[in-house]
């Protein structure tokens, strides 16, 4: 099934960039473009849009709150932050908002569209430029003394197998190809490790296991 895209953008050479390096893919359907926030909120309000390319540093509302805004419309929305920015702050406030991916924008293009691929199918995702802040501020306040294990949330072998794979960024269809399962099997896990963790996507599944020191 093939997927609309929104790119949220201020600048037009970017936009233009971006759109021509999607218009190639074949599991993109449609791709809308938007020059604000305000603009890009007023099209996904309007359209379904399964994924969002959202830079940070836009006029008037900027990315942060405006994937925020967007979540909160529709948690099943992908957000992808594709930005020159890395400072701590910002990542940090992009990910509490509903990210599901932080990009830099020297990624190169073929990366990017990976990356995409994977967060529709489920991933979380991480530039390699910012991973280490993720892992600090997952773990900061964890004391050393480990307070939960995976079997105290009730996760099996294989939960927690593929628990560790969701930190390390795989999807659900890369899941399924480690393990030789069937990609049904896999999202009976995932959904099975969400509500055991007690969390609403992979995202937060991931943190907490990064945080609890589950995997």
């Amino acid at each position: 099934m093939k997927s609309n895209i929104l790119i949220v953008e201020d600048h037009e050479l970017t936009r233009f960039g971006l759109k021509t390096a999607f218009e190639s893919c074949d599991f993109i359907d449609k791709i809308y473009e938007a020059e604000s926030a305000e603009k890009g909120l007023e099209i996904a309000t309007e359209q379904e849009i399964n994924l969002i390319i959202m830079d940070l540093g836009l006029p008037g509302m900027n990315g942060i709150e405006a994937t925020k805004r967007i979540k909160d419309l529709n948690k099943d929305t992908k957000i992808v932050i594709l930005t020159s920015h890395n400072d701590e702050q910002e990542v940090l406030n992009s990910l509490k908002a509903g990210a599901n991916a932080y990009c830099s924008k020297e990624i190169n293009p073929k990366r990017l569209i990976q990356v995409v691929q994977s967060v529709l199918d489920g991933a979380a995702w991480f530039d390699p430029s910012i991973s280490h802040i993720v892992l600090e501020a997952a773990t900061k306040s964890q004391n050393i003394a480990q307070t939960k294990s995976a079997k105290d949330y009730g996760l099996t072998s294989r939960e927690s197998q593929i628990l560790k794979l969701i930190t390390e960024g795989y999807s659900n269809i890369e899941i399924a190809k480690e393990l030789f399962v069937s990609i049904n099997t896999t999202k009976a896990h995932v959904a099975s490790i969400l509500q055991k963790l007690e969390v609403d996507d992979r995202l937060q599944a991931a943190l907490k296991a990064l945080k609890e020191r589950l995997v």
